[in-house]
């Protein structure tokens, strides 16, 4: 792990951290503000947010804004169509599989996400990638433990 571990944040995570001003979802928000770590989505996953947002929590649009602008969050271009198909080969629904491999693609080392169906239990899917994924309260128990090897 690099001493700032790049950590990936699918829609459902920054949904979760835009929500509510408690949990782990903002606490990784937090940390992307102080510079601790770094934090990356898609630019499927803004617009996935965008649409969420409009439908779910309009008034949330400029929450989101400060967010992004505040945690430092880097916007990782789309992934190459044959990473996307390797990633179809584990994740069969395909918006998901666009965000798996831009993730993949950018090399991050840890992929926070809430959706249990499409990731979280996909057994497969974990023994596939580079990468840890978890949700935002596993992320926060990785990171310090990454921390302590570094001491």
């Amino acid at each position: 792990m690099t001493p700032k571990p790049e950590i990936f944040l699918d829609t459902s995570v920054l949904f979760a951290g835009i929500w509510s001003a408690e949990g782990g979802a903002r606490m990784l928000l937090k940390l992307g503000e102080a510079q601790a770590v770094k934090l990356s989505v898609s630019s499927q996953v803004l617009t996935e947010i965008d649409g969420v947002l409009r439908r779910k929590s309009p008034q949330s649009l400029g929450a989101l804004a400060l967010l992004l602008d505040r945690s430092r969050i880097m916007v990782r271009p789309p992934a190459p169509a044959a990473q996307i198909a390797i990633c179809q080969s584990v994740v069969n629904y395909k918006p998901d599989a666009i965000v798996l491999a831009a993730a993949w693609t950018a090399g991050v080392d840890y992929f926070e996400t809430l959706d249990r169906k499409h990731f979280l239990n996909n057994e497969p899917l974990h023994n596939a990638v580079p990468f840890v994924i978890g949700t935002p309260g596993s992320c926060l128990a990785w990171y310090r433990r990454q921390l302590s090897f570094l001491s």
